[in-house]
């Protein structure tokens, strides 16, 4: 048997299911969940709409990392096939399971055919960081220059996040109870920002037209100063993000279009280790800079 060169395995935490990572050729570990003390695993034992059925109906629902066991039983599955292994986790700033799997990986047998690479990304930006990593192999660079590149462009790259109810953010403790209570009460739907690894409010809000308004006011002040050289060059991947019905969601695409018409939107389900977070309803709008090759050695 022909072993590939570099396999890539991701996790949930990138909204890539396991149907999708079938068709990328690319493997990904399902992150576990806890819901009123049971544990299901995403997209494996819990299906979107299972996770929103459960997270509406007020059950006590918490994220978890994924087990040293679970981890090197995938990494033991792909390095049968393949000769090295880029781990593309979600960004050690949200989790531990990051710095975990590095340590992992410097011991028998994964030491240096395990590479775990920490962009800081989450969600719609890790899957974009997928199919950079992808393209990158396509065009011939090694597995540690792939991890040197993504790890380069880990600041190149932004996500703001609208928020329909605070309830869930109060239940995880990011606002108190009195906040949460005076925002529903005024109608306060705060934007968050995630950037280079960590997430934090942007903006509060009377209303979520003016959420919309926000974020893609916001996405244009980037494109114009912070992301201008890559997107003068059309380097720039525009990106948006959904845990809201689909009705919801094509209208904030089509609204995204037509304030950015040159350029191509990029749509994913935010990952339930998010929406677990922001609760249903939630829209993302962000972008991504193609990551800059070095010339070939």
């Amino acid at each position: 048997m022909i072993m590939k060169p570099i396999g890539i395995i991701t996790d949930s935490h990138s909204g890539i299911t396991q149907k999708q990572a079938e068709e990328l050729g690319i493997y990904v570990l399902p992150m576990p969940f806890y819901i009123d003390g049971t544990c299901y695993y995403e997209n494996i034992t819990l299906s979107r709409e299972e996770f929103f059925e459960q997270l509406d109906s007020g059950a006590e629902i918490t994220t978890s990392q994924p087990s040293p066991a679970d981890v090197m039983n995938l990494w033991d599955k792909a390095l049968e096939d393949c000769e090295k292994v880029l781990y593309i986790p979600i960004s050690s700033g949200l989790s531990g399971s990051c710095s975990t799997a590095a340590a992992l990986a410097e011991e028998e047998p994964y030491a240096g055919r395990v590479l775990v690479v920490d962009n800081g990304r989450v969600s719609t930006p890790l899957r974009r960081s997928i199919l950079d990593a992808l393209e990158l192999i396509q065009e011939g660079y090694n597995a540690e220059e792939i991890k040197q590149i993504l790890e380069e462009s880990r600041d190149k790259m932004v996500i703001y996040v609208g928020v329909e109810t605070l309830e869930h953010l109060k239940r995880g403790g990011r606002i108190t109870p009195a906040t949460a209570a005076l925002g529903t009460i005024l109608n306060i739907k705060p934007v968050l920002k995630f950037d280079v690894g960590k997430l934090d409010t942007f903006k509060k809000c009377r209303g979520f037209l003016k959420v919309k308004k926000t974020m893609i006011e916001a996405m244009h002040h980037d494109l114009e100063t912070t992301f201008k050289d890559a997107y003068e060059k059309g380097e720039v991947y525009l990106l948006a993000a959904s845990s809201a019905s689909k009705e919801d969601t094509d209208e904030w695409v089509k609204e995204i279009k037509e304030a950015f018409p040159d350029m191509e939107v990029l749509c994913d389900d935010l990952s339930l280790g998010v929406s677990c977070h922001i609760g249903y309803g939630g829209l993302g709008i962000g972008c991504s800079c193609r990551p800059k090759r070095p010339p070939k050695k």
